[in-house]
């Protein structure tokens, strides 16, 4: 997942290595982005362990069939992915504001709660880190159950809370 534009690098890695996955009996869900569409389309013709779409309506179905995700690192992307238990390769874009990508991965990362691969290294690392995580039961195991520890289940009550709060202190930020 790369948003709904879809990232470049980690388009551009799929690409290049797209025969590993098959090579390792690896399925892939790709979602590409509008501009990388055609380009995925095309490379994954003919291919029955490679899904393609420029976006995903449904997202909870592609979590629920992925054994692990490759992903930006924004805090929705996170978000979900902590709520999902999933796995995942990050990899953060790093021209967001402050970079804060890398800086929401990093802290995962530092937790044992995900793995990291710079966007400067996606075309040459990406794949071999995702096809080493895939046969790492262990690891992804260990990822799952850190990754979990993060997840705010109840955010709807949280954010209500302190709407409430506010509202009855006066302070509405009008």
């Amino acid at each position: 997942m790369g948003g709904s534009l879809g990232a470049k690098s980690i388009n551009e890695a799929l690409d290049k290595h797209l025969d590993a996955f098959d090579a390792h009996g690896l399925q892939l869900i790709w979602q590409t982005g509008k501009p990388y569409a055609e380009a995925g389309r095309r490379r994954a013709e003919g291919r029955k362990n490679v899904w393609v779409s420029d976006f995903i309506q449904q997202m909870e179905y592609a979590y629920a069939a992925a054994d692990l995700v490759i992903s930006r690192s924004g805090a929705m992307a996170i978000a979900e992915l902590c709520v999902m238990k999933k796995p995942v390769v990050f990899v953060p874009y790093p021209h967001a504001a402050e970079d804060h990508q890398t800086v929401n991965a990093q802290n995962l990362v530092n937790n044992k709660a995900g793995v990291l691969v710079r966007d400067r290294e996606a075309l040459d690392n990406l794949v071999s880190t995702v096809i080493s995580l895939s046969e790492d039961e262990t690891l992804q195991n260990e990822l799952k159950t850190n990754i979990g520890r993060f997840a705010v289940l109840n955010a709807d009550e949280v954010i209500a809370d302190e709407v409430l709060k506010k509202l009855k202190s006066g302070k509405t930020g009008q």
